[in-house]
């Protein structure tokens, strides 16, 4: 995909999202992606020489290799939304080999899945493409349906299996919230002693987070406090939804916050809500990876390549994008991998 198609892919919003220059977080003060990125952010932290190999074997891999960032295909939502809702649309990803052919004719750096699906294939593929083991899941089974994140495996399961990577969900701002941060860094401790990179999906969940009929669950103020406490517990790579309002501490009378976030350091912006976020992901010295999101239908190219416009612009290391994808027949999926990995690697596209 040329320039041209993504601009015209933008559609209204085209020059506002390419043209846009962030006078609140400016470009000097964040961490550009490169083919160096690994080095930079990670050779003087405490991460071993084989967590930066790992690493490294994921941003190498790919039609994005060498590049700094990085698309993952992300298949876990037979757990968390029911295998039936998730394939549905595309019966064939029932059989988990052909989630992980996806992500390989897709270009995939990685493919980040279930213990169930890695399981059954380590043997045939683990050294084809770099594995993310997702090692906890909402399972949706228990009735009346609880929102809560239990572990599904060991970490060294996940080593067994070849994984380059664990992955883990937390459910900030949840009952369940303090249990999970302490499973998840003691895991993250031990995926790192054994040699493998750390993914945290920095998810926020609790229904007093919405006041006056709004949503302030992806408010940047509360969302990008969710990636700080990530990187804290020394995730590599964050994963969270793109920022869609701000001011959720205010408007909940919740937390603490000084007025400059809303005045000084973000705006309404897209690109200025996810650099907050970058920023809080240590300026992005910890790369911030973006969620594709549900599939809308016919609207997807168009919301997956803005997506990935705003991630890059804003400092985020790429797009994480799984149901736009499967939930669509196998060619087109391939395209729209593609699609998002172009903005990428568009030298057109830099930072805001």
């Amino acid at each position: 995909m040329n320039h041209e198609k993504i601009v015209s892919l933008l559609g209204k919003e085209g020059e506002t999202l390419l043209n846009h220059t962030c006078e609140t977080i400016t470009k000097e003060h964040i961490r550009n992606p490169d083919p160096d990125y690994v080095t930079e952010s990670f050779g003087a932290s405490n991460r071993s020489p084989q967590v930066l190999r790992n690493l490294q074997a994921i941003i190498d891999h790919g039609k994005l290799g060498g590049s700094g960032y990085i698309s993952i295909l992300p298949v876990d939502q037979g757990i968390e939304h029911t295998a039936g809702a998730s394939f549905a649309p595309n019966p064939m990803y029932f059989d988990g080999e052909n989630v992980i052919k996806l992500a390989m004719e897709g270009g995939c750096n990685a493919v980040a899945t279930t213990f169930g699906i890695l399981a059954q294939n380590s043997r045939k593929y683990a050294h084809k493409i770099p594995f993310i083991v997702k090692i906890n899941h909402n399972e949706l089974l228990t009735y009346p349906n609880k929102y809560d994140q239990i572990m599904f495996g060991s970490v060294e399961d996940a080593w067994n299996l070849g994984a380059a990577a664990v992955g883990a969900t937390i459910y900030f701002g949840s009952e369940e919230s303090s249990r999970q941060i302490q499973e998840v860094s003691k895991a993250f401790e031990q995926a790192h002693a054994l040699g493998m990179a750390t993914i945290l999906w920095c998810y926020t969940r609790n229904n007093d987070f919405k006041k006056d009929g709004k949503d302030y669950s992806n408010a940047t103020d509360i969302s990008s406090q969710a990636c700080h406490i990530g990187v804290t517990i020394q995730a590599d790579l964050i994963k969270q939804k793109l920022p869609e309002t701000n001011g959720g501490f205010k408007a909940l009378n919740f937390g603490k916050y000084d007025p400059k976030m809303y005045t000084e350091l973000a705006t309404d912006h897209p690109i200025d809500l996810t650099r907050y976020m970058v920023a809080n992901c240590y300026m992005g010295k910890i790369g911030l990876i973006n969620s594709g999101g549900a599939s809308a239908g016919a609207a997807d190219m168009e919301e997956a390549v803005r997506t990935a416009v705003i991630n890059k612009r804003a400092g985020g290391v790429g797009l994480i994008l799984g149901r736009k994808a499967f939930q669509r027949p196998f060619e087109q999926g391939v395209e729209m991998l593609h699609a998002v990995q172009d903005v990428y690697l568009d030298q057109e596209i830099q930072l805001a």
